[in-house]
């Protein structure tokens, strides 16, 4: 509603000046006017940079917790002799079960 206003008033000084009617008028109505649109054109890019800024923190957080979800867990070195073992013994077990079974 705020820039809506300066917008306007923006807008009406420009077409007293446009029509030679701001001649008579006091012209630090117009001065403060256009000093309203410009710190209100600042305080909009400020905030356009502070939410561009933050989202790129905010997603770049979250593409790092997404990649350490999708790492598999570590595993120590007697999980994976374990495992290891564990597929030998399988591996050997099918070789006897298919040699027999014939």
């Amino acid at each position: 509603m705020k820039r809506l206003t300066l917008v306007m008033v923006f807008g009406f000084s420009l077409v007293l000046l446009a029509s030679g009617l701001a001649a008579a008028a006091d012209d630090s109505k117009v001065k403060g006017a256009a000093e309203q649109v410009k710190s209100g054109a600042v305080d909009t890019a400020k905030g356009i940079g502070g939410t561009v800024s933050e989202g790129a923190k905010y997603t770049g957080e979250k593409l790092k917790e997404a990649g350490q979800a999708a790492e598999p867990p570590a595993k120590t070195a007697w999980g994976n002799a374990r495992d290891g073992a564990v597929g030998f013994g399988q591996t050997v077990k099918g070789f006897f079960t298919n040699l027999f079974s014939r």
